[in-house]
Parts: structure tokens; sequence; C-alpha cells
């Protein structure tokens, strides 16, 4: 019985192996691809990248033999002997892998990277190992090894945010392929294990000790002589690690983000955006790419501070400029698209939006003391204000705007309750799920930046829900277009009401609010030459500058990936920031929102909404009319 159960499976396998290999044999051969070939174009239509960096195709006969037997020797010693699959490597990596406990070794062939380096993305599903292993299959039946090594070799990530062998010859040692030596040939063979942990520039150690176990292997494989072996790395090897033309450390963290929209639109295939010669027209403006970039380092003093940002045209929903990192060579990682952290108190304008559309007002006042709330399930809650500071008066909702006062914003919260935040969040297009507690009014919800930026975008557009988006336009090499985006604007938000909170959002750069406090932006706010509506949120770790006009919203998120403690400096260090990369954007229009007939104001005093003749403490308040106070006043405007 046994004996016809493993003929039986025997058989089995040996059709489904024969089916599998039928149908890669029947099949059209994959393109052998270029990582990034296509071409990105700015605004202004002005080519910015192209390729994977400075890199271009190397014919296998113009890489040094060296890197070859480095490669192969390190990779995949039997490359030349295997149909795509290292049956014996992969039972011996499972072995490893189960007496170890856990995963110490792979078993990929260089047949199979390419595949998954090249067109696949890095997610570990079943039906993305299936799918490398068809296209591996397909690649091994319509292609000759040296085509796949030469594919290989000009598309793998040498890390630096180098992509094949010659960008990663030049950008290291200022080489031609061909003229590598040997230690520079078994550097460069050591780095795509762990592109971050093992490039010279950022882990020259690291790098080294990994090059020692490469040539270990070449000589293992009788690549190199035992002379050889003994004779390397004597000294430091000489690291050039620069390009000669201008380059932005943070403009991949933007092709990052245009990859990913191309890889969502339906009438552009996977084959034509990998296969290359796709002309990809942006919504970037290099010059405020570069102003963020520059912001960033001219104004955050610790280098281990990472930070993230976005602009954005609120007019359209297109983005300016995206920043994920402080330098992308140094880390790949881009947080604008995938990390999420504690929003803080910028959660506080959707708050506010919710109370005027229920009935308050920019002067309602909630008394503002140290509080500890019942929350009626037998559970307290005890927010502070910043410093411990209250006023132990009734302030006015422009006045808690303006201090960033927490006592004021759960009292709302709870006030309306706590599902009408919620709602306009919702609203507003976050998408993040946010739970109904009193603590979401002041930002302890973990939101994405882009999450959130298609929020704020709703609110910096007078209450119209756009796309975020980076691609414009797509044509192919001919000049067919493949795609266009078409605006698709709705109005989800009274335009009334955000007009009056946008008005509330002036608050924290205004001398009148100087009180019993100061606005959390007064200390930047000689820096502002136009207007704009601006919020800061803190918590331990994170620290975010949200603001905008009618013409430019940015966001920056400042704070340390692994959740650190920020020193006290971080807050004026990042507004600084802020103000140097908004100020740069320069629209031809600087106009202000335009008030709307429904609307009036009312000149009283900043933090307690009542009437004043002191110039200095008078602030303007904005009315839904009919709901502005019934003080005698006769300056009303409108």
């Amino acid at each position: 019985m046994l004996t016809k159960i493993g003929i039986f499976s025997f058989l089995c396998v040996v059709t489904i192996i024969i089916a599998l290999y039928s149908n890669a044999y029947l099949s059209d051969p994959i393109k052998l691809n270029f990582i990034g070939t296509y071409s990105l174009y700015d605004k202004n239509d002005d080519l910015i990248y192209q390729g994977s960096a400075k890199s271009k195709w190397v014919s296998l006969k113009d890489i040094s033999p060296y890197m070859i037997d480095a490669v192969i020797s390190v990779e995949d010693k039997n490359f030349y002997n295997h149909n795509g699959f290292d049956y014996l490597r992969i039972i011996k990596a499972m072995f490893t892998n189960i007496k170890s406990g856990h995963i110490m070794e792979g078993a990929s062939t260089i047949s199979q990277q390419y595949v998954k380096n090249a067109y696949l993305e890095f997610d570990k599903t079943w039906s993305r190992k299936i799918k490398e292993a068809l296209m591996t299959l397909n690649l091994e039946v319509h292609y000759e090894k040296d085509e796949i090594l030469e594919a290989y070799l000009n598309t793998i990530n040498y890390g630096q945010g180098c992509y094949g062998i010659y960008d990663a010859a030049h950008y290291y040692f200022n080489k031609e392929p061909i003229d590598l030596n040997l230690e520079e040939c078994l550097i460069l063979a050591g780095i795509p294990k762990s592109p971050s942990n093992y490039n010279p520039v950022s882990s020259y150690d690291n790098a080294i000790k990994r090059a020692k176990i490469v040539a270990l292997t070449m000589y293992k494989n009788n690549k190199i002589t035992e002379d050889q072996y003994n004779s390397l790395f004597k000294e430091n090897i000489n690291i050039y690690a620069s390009y000669s033309e201008n380059d932005l450390k943070t403009l991949m963290y933007y092709q990052q983000a245009v990859k990913k929209e191309l890889e969502d639109i339906e009438t552009i295939s996977e084959e034509q955006i990998y296969s290359g010669n796709l002309k990809v027209y942006t919504t970037l403006d290099f010059d405020l790419q570069k102003a963020m970039e520059e912001s960033v380092d001219n104004n955050i003093t610790d280098d281990n501070i990472q930070n993230s940002g976005i602009a954005i045209d609120p007019k359209d929903g297109s983005v300016l400029a995206l920043i994920g990192g402080r330098d992308y060579k140094l880390s790949q990682y881009n947080r604008a698209l995938y990390s999420k952290r504690q929003v803080g108190s910028t959660m506080k304008p959707f708050l506010y939006y919710s109370a005027l559309a229920n009935n308050m007002t920019s002067s309602s006042t909630f008394l503002s003391q140290e509080t500890t709330f019942n929350l009626g399930d037998g559970n307290t809650y005890s927010p502070k204000n910043y410093a411990d500071v209250y006023g132990n008066k009734e302030i006015t909702m422009a006045a808690a705007i303006a201090y960033s006062d927490n006592i004021y914003a759960v009292k709302t919260n709870l006030f309306l309750g706590v599902d009408e935040l919620i709602k306009t969040a919702k609203l507003c297009g976050i998408e993040e799920e946010l739970k109904p507690v009193a603590s979401l009014a002041l930002g302890t919800s973990e939101i994405n930046l882009i999450d959130y930026a298609t929020g704020y975008t709703t609110l910096a557009s007078g209450g119209y829900h756009r796309n975020i988006h980076f691609v414009s336009r797509v044509e192919d090499e001919f000049g067919n277009i493949l795609y266009e985006y078409e605006p698709d604007y709705d109005m989800v938000l009274n335009p009334n009401y955000v007009y009056i909170l946008n008005e509330l959002l002036t608050s924290p750069v205004k001398s009148a609010f100087i009180d019993y406090n100061v606005p959390t932006g007064i200390n930047v706010a000689s820096k502002l030459s136009r207007k704009y509506s601006v919020k800061t949120g803190t918590t331990d770790t994170d620290y975010w500058v949200v603001g905008y006009n009618p013409n430019i919203l940015m966001i920056t998120w400042t704070g340390y990936d692994d959740n650190s403690g920020l020193p006290v400096t971080t807050g004026l260090e990042a507004k600084n920031a802020w103000v140097e990369a908004i100020e740069k954007y320069d629209p031809e229009d600087h106009s202000w929102y335009e008030m709307p007939d429904n609307v009036v104001g009312m000149p009283l005093n900043a933090v307690d909404g009542t009437p004043t003749t002191d110039s200095e403490k008078m602030n303007m308040f904005y009315y839904f009319r009919g709901s502005e106070p019934a003080y005698n006043i006769e300056t009303v405007e409108k």
C-alpha cells in the first residue's frame, strides 16, 4: 500500500513539474527588465529622474570577471547547473532553519532574486511566492544563463540609492565596472544581502567583514588562490561615494511614491511599468523639494532625528514635495508612505470643525483649569496642559487653539460626543480607524502622513475632498497618453464653518493672545510673510507642524525611529524648518480665503470673547450669520 502511495505521489509530482515547464515554454517570455527605466518629469516638464539614478545597462563582457565570480560564489555557486531552483540547497536550508528554530539560511537562486527584485513587491504572501516560482521558470526556459546574470547585475540593489553595477561602480569607486579590482568586487558583491548594513559608506566595517565572507566563498570555489585570499584588505579601501551631479538626498522618496501610485493605475499594466520607456509627468515642485530638504538640514541639529513631510496644492490635491526621511542613501524606509505616528494636538482642528457644525462658535468658552473627567464607566481621565499651564478662567475656542489647551479640547470632545470627531475625520477623508475615546481629541491615535494629509487637504481646500496624487500624466515612448489625472471634487464640509475654522487656526501666531500663556507659534510668527492656518502637535516622541493657506498645505513630522523621547529644543527646530521651507514657496497669488456671504466678523477680546477697546488684546472672531453674540458693537465686518 505504501509503495503504491509513494509511486502515485511521485507521478503526481512529475506531472506537476511537466505541466509547469510546459506552461513556461508556451508562455510569452517575460521581458528582461531594468529597474526604474521610466523617466520622471516635474510639474514644469523638466526631467528629474531617469533609470536607477545614473545607472545604465552594462554587458557582461564589460564587467570585471572578479565581480562575476564573486557574485556567483556567494549568491548561487550552482547557477550554471540548475534550472532556476537549487533543490539541494533548499533542502539544506530547511534542515538548518529547523535545527536552529529560526531562519538562518536562505536558498534563493540568482534567477529567483532577479525576478523578486525586478518584478515583484517584497511582501511574503504565498501568492507572491507562487508568482515568483512561475516567473523564474519562464526566465530559465526562455533565456541563457549569461543573459539572466547580466540582468541581475544590472538591477540589484547596491545600497545608497544605487541600482545596477554601473551605478554602484561609479558611486563607490568612481570606476567603470570592467576596471574594478578584486577587493572592490568583493565589497560590491557583499552589499545585496543587506544594502543598508553592508554598504561601505554607512557601514564600512560591516562591509569589509561581509567582503571577507565573499572572499572565502571564492577561495573555496577555486576562484582565487590562497595567496590572493591571504593578501586581501591589509589596508583601508578608498571609497569615492559621490555623484558628480547635483542630487537631492530625498528625491528617491518622491520617486517611491510615484512608483506606488503607478502600480495602482488600472490603465497601466505591471509589464509597462517595469519594461521601461514610460514618461511619467509628476506634480513635483523640484525647488520646494529642495527647500524642504535643506530646511531640515539647516534646523534639526541631531542627525539621528528623522523627518517626514509633504507639501500639497489644496486646489487640486497635487503633491508638490515629499520627504520620507533625512537621506535616502542612509535609509530607504519611506516614513511618509509607511509609518504611523501619534498626531498629537494636530487632531484638534477636526474636533473644532465638529464643534462649529454643532452650534458652538469661535468665542464659545470653557473653563481652563486642571480637571479630572469622570467617563461614566468607572474610569477617570486627567489630561494635562503643556507645562501644566492653565488659565483658571473661561477661555474662547480661539484661545484654546492658540494655546493648544487640552482641557478645552477634551471638554469639547465629551460635550459633543466622541463619535462626532470621528465622523468629521472620516468626512475629510482620513481612513485610519480611530478609537472613540476622550483622548482622541489630543491625537493619541497613530495615523500615516499621507492619510492625514488627505484630511487636512479638505480643510485647506475650503471643504472639498481632493484626491492626493503624484502623477499627472503618463505617456509611452511614442508619446501616446496612457493615463491622465482627472480631478473629481466633492464638497464634503460646510464652507462657512471651514472658513471660520481656518481663521481660528491663525490664532497660534497672533500676539493678541499673549496673556497667562503664549500662542504656540508666536516664536516663529515674525518669520511669516503671509497668512497661514497653523497647528502644532506634540507627544513625548513626535513633533508635528501643519500649516496652510489657499495655495499650499505643508505637514512635517519630526522624531526618532525608535520612539525615543525628543529633546525640548526639537519643537522650535521643527517649527523653524517648517517656516523656512513654506516661505520658499512663492505662488503668484497670495490671497486668503474669500469670506462666504453667510459669515460675519466681530472684534472681541482674544482670550475671553468680551467686548474690548484695547487694540492689542483684540481679535476678529467670525460667525455663521445669526450666531454672533448680541453685543452692541457697530464695527461688524462682513
